[in-house]
Parts: C-alpha cells; structure tokens; sequence
C-alpha cells in the first residue's frame, strides 16, 4: 500500500506542478488582457473565458495523460491506459475496466487529484470572470 501512495503522491505533485505552471501563465495573461484599452469590450470578455477555459482543458488533458503514462509503465490497467485515467481523473467511474490487485488505490488517487485540480480551475475561471466583468463595468462608465 505504502508503494501505491508514494506513486499517487508523485504523479498528483507532477500535476500539481504543471497546473500551476498553466494557473500562473493564465492569470499573469489575464491580467495583461485587463489592462489593455480594449478589454471592457464583450466580445473581449468572450474572448478571454473561451482562452481561459481551452487552456484550462489542455492543461487537464495533460494531466490525464500523465496518470494514463503512470498506468502503462506500471502496467496498472490491462485495456487502455488513457480512457481509464480519464475515467477516474474525472470521477466518472464506469468501472469497466478494473486495475491489477497491487495498485488498486491508484483509480482513488487519480480521482482525488482531479478533483482538486478541477476545483483549483474553477476558481481561476471565476477569478479572470470577475476581473474581466469588472473592467467591462468600469469602461461602461461615462468618463
């Protein structure tokens, strides 16, 4: 079990890094769009939450992949490694494809990860929301 929660432990902190990576590139260039004369404009809003949300995606996708990787050099899954991770990357379950006996708290893991990242998106999503809406109030303003 220790040798199961040290692997979810490093493949959740490889995550980790790189949302993080993804979160500070996201925010720094929301906040450079913000500041831009052209920002208050709707389609600008639109613009930016589709960008914010396309990364956000890509960045999840590769963080599925990553598990799906872990799977196949521990030759956890004896289908395919990508879908399984998704499955439990997204808390899915289908439970139609079952790990080996020896690393069985993985597919927990994997789901514990995702959830927080997918919570961590979220509240970036909201944050460059609120900022971008913020703007497009205050150039709404006469002055």
């Amino acid at each position: 079990m220790l040798r199961q929660l040290l692997v979810g432990a490093a493949v959740s902190l490889g995550n980790i890094a790189i949302h993080a990576l993804v979160m500070t590139a996201v925010v720094k260039v929301a906040l450079v769009v913000s500041s831009r004369r052209t920002s208050g404009h709707p389609l600008m809003l639109m613009s930016v939450m589709i960008a914010t949300v396309s990364v956000l995606m890509t960045a999840h996708a590769c963080e599925v992949s990553v598990w799906a990787l872990a799977y196949r050099i521990l030759d956890v899954v004896p289908g395919n490694a990508m879908y399984f991770a998704f499955v439990n990357y997204t808390t899915l379950g289908y439970g139609d494809i079952t790990p080996v006996k020896d690393w069985q708290l993985l597919g927990p893991l994997t789901a514990m990860n995702g959830v927080l990242l997918f919570g961590w998106s979220t509240a970036v999503m909201f944050e460059v929301l609120r900022r971008a809406m913020a703007r497009t109030a205050n150039s709404s303003l006469p002055g």
